[in-house]
């Protein structure tokens, strides 16, 4: 779990912005124009940019060095003042220059929608004194770094003599450079260890198509010949993928989320992907974990971060999830948690040996009846003794990876007897359900799951559907298939 990994130091170096955010309602539209008005209600600012990237990885846990651009003037003091608010980042390197304008982007939102962005920026590059500055700065900071990260905003800070500068002295002293890009051009970026670009900018410095797995794979060779690392492609709701030097190529799917606002969501990877590397996690671990950080940050609004507990969480939730066969002891464990948040636990049981649509159809139904759907399974034994020595024809395992795999269901237990009242009354569920061809008195565990307060129902059922209907087919077609042809009765 991410709270047991002990995160080391970050050198952030790249473009620095302010986001500004203005929020308000609007209810009518400007009879000077068709335009609508907003009422304002709040004004509101956060780092952005690299410093959105040392905000993330600072709240997962790392110490941050951040080295970039500021001006003098009120934006620049506002920036100080929001970064300042996390006391593991390091502002002692940051370079600044009166003839510099702070870059700001200033969102515009009516609840959650965004209306306008204003964007504030310099119109002039950086100075050759000033680039002189940045390299030192950032050569100053490498010392004590376990990672390096280049957030190339394309804002002027990562011209070619400070990327150049800033990879050759983290080579020579061992540290790995992980690049988020913006060029056209990934060569700048050689001696990177990766780079994690979209799967525009992959195909814009390629000029590939990147609407397929194969189509991305091509494209990431081509952008590994322009600098030489590994690439991780982020794309959106399909996930991440990583080619690495030795030309193995790892696919990563994005948990489901609702998702608000990307904004700086791959500001989020980036600083995920550097503090698993700096606690030296290889790079699929990174990958998955990622993927996990850009759900949950995609989820709220505007330039945010991810905490290590909120990231933690998300992670414990999905090993729930791949764990869903559980113990009776870990069942119990589970379903008190799950009461704390007010889940109410539904329960149904069966052989389920083949699964057919009359089990989906029950399943579906019983999902529905609550928040969280417990299936328990006959083991073996107890099949064997309720439907013959033939059955069952997968074993509990089979059966359980089978059933654990559907989304509607939630956890998975086996029982031993010839009912699964003993589980019943461990687990106490609020909802019990069976299929409609019993009847409620005829229900086990029905008199006891009323007997605290809970409800018996009784699901319709697809007709004409059951295992032994169906193992009763496949034993006429077999008898069928292995007899022998009639003899002919006529000669030769």
């Amino acid at each position: 779990m991410i709270s047991d990994f002990t995160f080391g130091r970050v050198l952030i170096i790249g473009d620095l912005l302010l986001d500004c955010y203005i929020h308000g309602s609007v209810d009518r539209i400007s009879p000077e124009a068709p335009v609508p008005v907003l009422l304002r209600a709040k004004h509101s600012t956060v780092p952005g940019g690299a410093a959105n990237v040392a905000m993330n990885a600072a709240a997962l846990g790392c110490k941050v060095t951040l080295v970039g651009l500021v001006g003098q003037d009120e934006a620049a003091r506002e920036f100080r003042r929001t970064v300042s608010t996390c006391d593991t980042i390091d502002l002692t390197h940051l370079v600044q220059d009166p003839d510099w304008v702070t870059i700001t982007k200033t969102r515009v939102l009516s609840g959650r929608q965004q209306i306008v962005r204003i964007d504030e920026e310099p119109s002039v590059v950086v100075p050759p004194a000033t680039r002189e500055r940045l390299v030192a700065a950032a050569l100053a900071a490498l010392e004590g770094a376990d990672v390096v990260v280049c957030s190339d905003y394309a804002k002027g800070v990562l011209s070619n003599e400070v990327l150049q500068a800033v990879i050759r002295a983290a080579n020579q002293q061992g540290i790995p450079v992980v690049v988020d890009p913006k060029r056209r051009d990934l060569s700048a970026y050689r001696g990177a260890q990766l780079i994690t670009p979209n799967r525009k900018e992959l195909s814009l410095a390629t000029g590939l198509p990147v609407g397929t797995d194969t189509e991305i794979r091509f494209a990431a060779l081509a952008a590994q010949e322009q600098f030489g690392g590994d690439v991780l492609v982020t794309r959106s709701e399909e996930g991440m993928t990583l080619l690495e030097r030795d030309g193995r190529m790892t696919h990563a799917h994005v948990p489901q989320s609702e998702v608000f606002d990307v904004s700086g969501a791959g500001d989020t990877v980036v600083a995920t992907l550097a503090a698993m590397m700096s606690a030296g996690t290889d790079l699929r671990t990174a990958m998955v974990i990622a993927t996990n950080a850009a759900a949950i940050v995609v989820g709220k609004l505007g330039t945010a971060t991810v905490s290590r507990a909120e990231l933690s969480a998300a992670l414990k939730s999905k090993i729930d999830r791949d764990s869903v066969i559980a113990s009776l002891d870990q069942a119990q464990s589970m379903i008190e948690a799950w009461r704390q948040h007010g889940a109410r636990v539904v329960f149904t049981n069966g052989c389920f040996d083949l699964l057919h649509p009359g089990h989906i159809a029950l399943i579906q139904a019983a999902a529905q009846e609550g928040d969280k759907l417990v299936v328990a399974l006959n083991s073996d034994a107890s099949v064997r003794r309720l439907k013959g020595e033939e059955r069952p024809l997968q074993d509990e395992l089979a059966r359980a990876t089978v059933m654990g795999a559907l989304r509607d269901v939630d956890l998975v237990v086996i029982f031993d007897e010839d009912t699964p009242l003993e589980t019943i009354c461990a687990l106490k569920p609020d909802i019990l359900v069976k299929g409609a061809d019993y009847t409620e008195d005829q229900v086990v565990g029905g008199a006891e799951v009323k007997s605290w307060g809970g409800r018996v129902v009784l699901a319709n059922l697809v007709s004409g559907r059951s295992t032994t209907s169906i193992v009763r087919k496949m034993k006429v077609a077999l008898s069928e298939a292995t007899r022998p042809a009639p003899v002919s009765s006529k000669p030769d």
